[in-house]
This record gives C-alpha cells, structure tokens and sequence, in this order.
C-alpha cells in the first residue's frame, strides 16, 4: 500500500515500502544516480547503484524531471540524505511522461511572471512555496468550520443566482436565467438572516461573492470566497466576540498544522491571547494625537488603518462603533446615540479582515435607513417584509478568505491566494 515520503522514518530502517509522486530533480554519477521523489507531502531520495538494482530500475532514476510514478525500494538510513532517510528501488514504474516543455519550473530555480504561472496553475501548484499558500489557506477554512461547529453553528449553502441587487448597488453581473433578469450574488447577507428569522438561530457559512467592480488592484478581485456568521439573539458585542474567537483559532490552528509550510514561507505567526476593541473614537483620537488630522464621520483608508497599526503595536484588534453614515443600511444604529452604529471590523496587520454588526431587525427602522443612503424601498419589499414575520435582533459578521490568506502568508496580491484567480482580464483557466 502506497504511503507519503512524510511518512518514511529513520526507525522504519530495512522497510520495504511503495511511493507514488513526481520525479523532481535527478543527478548522474555515473555508476551512482540520485533521484527526489515528490508527493503533496514533500520530498524523499532515490538512490541506485550499477549492479545493485536491477538495469531498467537503474535506467529508470534518471528519468526527466515531472514525471509520473510509482516505486517500490527499501528504506535506508542515511545521514546525507534530507530527512536521514533514502530509498533503494527495486521497482519503478512509469505512471505517466512528460510530452511539453512546462511554462514554469517546479524547482524554482527559474522564476517565471506570475501570468504564466496563473495560465499554468496546475504546474504553479508543485512549487514548494504555492504549495505551502494553499496548505495554509486549506487550514484557514478547516478553523473556521470546526470552531464554529464548535460553537453550536448550523453550516447553511446561501444561492450564488439572484433576482435583484443583494446591496442595491448597481455593481453586479447579469446572467441569462431562462427568461428572466438574474444576477449573481454580490453578497449572501439576505440568506443568512433569513435562516436566523427561520429560527436557525446560529448559522456559518462559506459562499462565493461576485463583484462587478473594474478594479485592477493587488488586493481586489471579481470573485471571492467568503467566511460568514449570524447570530440570532445577539448584538454587536456577542458579534465581536464570537469573531474574535473564531479569528484566534484560525491563527493557533495555521501555525500547528502548517507549521512546515510556514517555515518554507519564513513567517514566525503570532497568536494574540485575545483581541482588545478600540472604538472608531478612539481610534480617531490616536491619529489626531499622531499627527495625522482626521475628522470623525469618515471612513478609514489605506493610510489611517497603516497608521493605526503603527500606534496600536498590535498584530490583531477589532474598531467598534463606526459612524452609521459610514456603514451599510441594515447596521443598527446605538440606541442612546443614532449616529453611531454597532458595528465593528477585525484588523490584522493594519488590514481589514472582517467586518460585521448588529443587524436592524425593526421593519419601519429598516424602511428609514433605506431611505437614509438614497435608496429606494420598494426595492427591498421582500427584505424588509421577512423583519415583519417575527425577526429576532441578531448580529453577524463576514470576513474573505483570500484576504485572511494573503496577509496569514504575507503576500502582495490576492491572486497569489486564489486557486483560479477572476479578475477583469482573466477567466480561464
């Protein structure tokens, strides 16, 4: 039975066991030849001696780089070889050859743009870094679903095929649907708090959003993966929370189980005992305290959330409270002060990761604030009748996986943390 090159261990000394992988790199030293296996768990030696292995087996260790086999041999230990262990082959076995010059050098010792790797992602992948991005970006997504599972979440499937404008905005993607007007999804935030309005109470989800948006940026794309929560009975505090917890477990999470693969990346990942808040007030006072002159009521950019990090000194926090004004219409205003909303973004790293709040669950509030950001209502009947069925107040954030990625692995484009990336320019492969 075939087991991983991680798996060969100097205590399985004598062993006879069976690989399957691609060949990676090959040398000849005439009656000596030395060939790297490679498998999804890394890297084992060959090694073949003129007379001691059969001559198709010996023929066989120098076959070209990338391809395809499947081996028998014996372990044995050797303390030149990486990981102290080599295999001596008895059998190899041609799974498949290599017919094309490959566009990109699984070894890296030959850079290529990252067009052509994107165009030949397939080969991309076999490189040890692209590799280790999406072992750790597979982990991220493991952590968000086992820690809110843990915390008693339902996972639901929210549609990417819709009838209207998610968010009312005019930055979507029409598609042809029989012999209707369709859309694909901007946003899942109408599904998930229709399934708390359900009575699901606590729902997770991972959907897809498209986004319309002719942006040609390093952080955008067109289509994105998501990490979504609502909680029914909760306001922005018990939002915070429940993010803060399920942001902390994907950090301890990524630096256990990847930790090889952040080593090939050389990041040293911290894991904050907890997220201190701060509220945009707050915040606002540190960058006029800092010499940076902001008025209260605007958004952060780039250079204030950059900013914010610099004084703040800490990898991970959340800002609460934003200006009502600022944030989308279905963020509930504070009670005692309606120009302040309960809401709140997780940062990490000066960047933004999640973002979420108490949600209005008031129909003729909801009506109001529609109508407070310029839009209008009788687009959003069926919204705003689902608040008239009996709609608990309840809270919920959405955070990008991509984006988590990116800054978990400390890329500079997102297309580097997007499997088969979609963007303006790029739809295949």
């Amino acid at each position: 039975m075939r087991i991983y090159t991680s798996q060969v261990k100097p205590e399985m000394n004598n062993s006879i066991v069976e690989l399957a992988g691609w060949v990676h790199e090959t040398r000849d030293h005439g009656k000596i030849r030395f060939m790297v296996l490679r498998d999804k768990e890394g890297f084992i030696q060959v090694i073949g001696k003129k007379g001691m292995v059969p001559d198709e087996v010996f023929d066989n260790i120098s076959l070209p780089k990338e391809t395809v086999i499947s081996l028998k041999g014996t372990i044995k230990i050797s303390p030149q070889a990486p990981n102290g262990v080599e295999i001596v082959p008895s059998e190899i076995n041609i799974l498949n050859n290599v017919s094309l010059q490959l566009p990109v050098d699984p070894t890296s010792r030959i850079e290529a743009e990252l067009d052509v790797r994107l165009d030949n992602r397939h080969i991309d992948l076999r490189t040890k870094r692209v590799h280790s991005i999406f072992h750790i970006e597979s982990n991220i997504l493991r952590a968000f679903r086992e820690k809110m599972t843990l915390l008693d979440f339902e996972e639901i499937i929210p549609p990417s095929l819709i009838a209207a404008a998610s968010e009312g905005g005019a930055d979507v993607f029409p598609v042809i649907y029989f012999e209707k007007e369709a859309f694909l999804s901007q946003s899942p935030q109408l599904y998930k708090q229709l399934a708390v309005i359900g009575g699901m109470e606590r729902v997770f989800m991972t959907p897809q959003y498209f986004r319309a948006e002719k942006h040609n940026t390093t952080a955008h794309l067109n289509e994105v993966t998501g990490m979504d929560a609502e909680i029914a009975f909760a306001d922005h505090h018990t939002g915070m929370k429940i993010l803060s917890e399920a942001f902390l477990n994907i950090l301890s999470t990524v630096k256990k189980n990847s930790a090889n693969q952040l080593a090939e990346l050389k990041i040293d990942l911290e894991v904050p005992d907890k997220l201190n808040i701060y509220t945009y007030t707050e915040a606002v006072d540190m960058l006029n305290k800092h010499g940076m002159k902001f008025e209260w009521g605007t958004d952060f950019g780039r250079d204030e959330e950059r900013k914010l990090f610099e004084i703040i000194g800490e990898e991970a926090y959340i800002i609460s409270e934003y200006p009502t004004k600022v944030r989308a219409f279905y963020s509930m205003p504070n009670e005692e002060n309606p120009e302040i909303s309960n809401s709140y973004d997780l940062m990490y790293r000066g960047v933004e990761m999640a973002s979420g709040a108490q949600r209005i669950h008031l129909p003729d509030l909801l009506t109001k604030q529609i109508k407070a950001k310029g839009m209008n209502p009788d687009g959003f009947k069926f919204y705003i009748d689902a608040f008239k069925s009996g709609a608990p107040p309840h809270a919920g954030f959405g955070m990008g996986l991509q984006r988590v990625c990116m800054a978990l692995t400390r890329q500079n484009n997102i297309r580097e943390c997007t499997l088969f990336p979609r963007d303006m320019h790029r739809l295949t492969p």
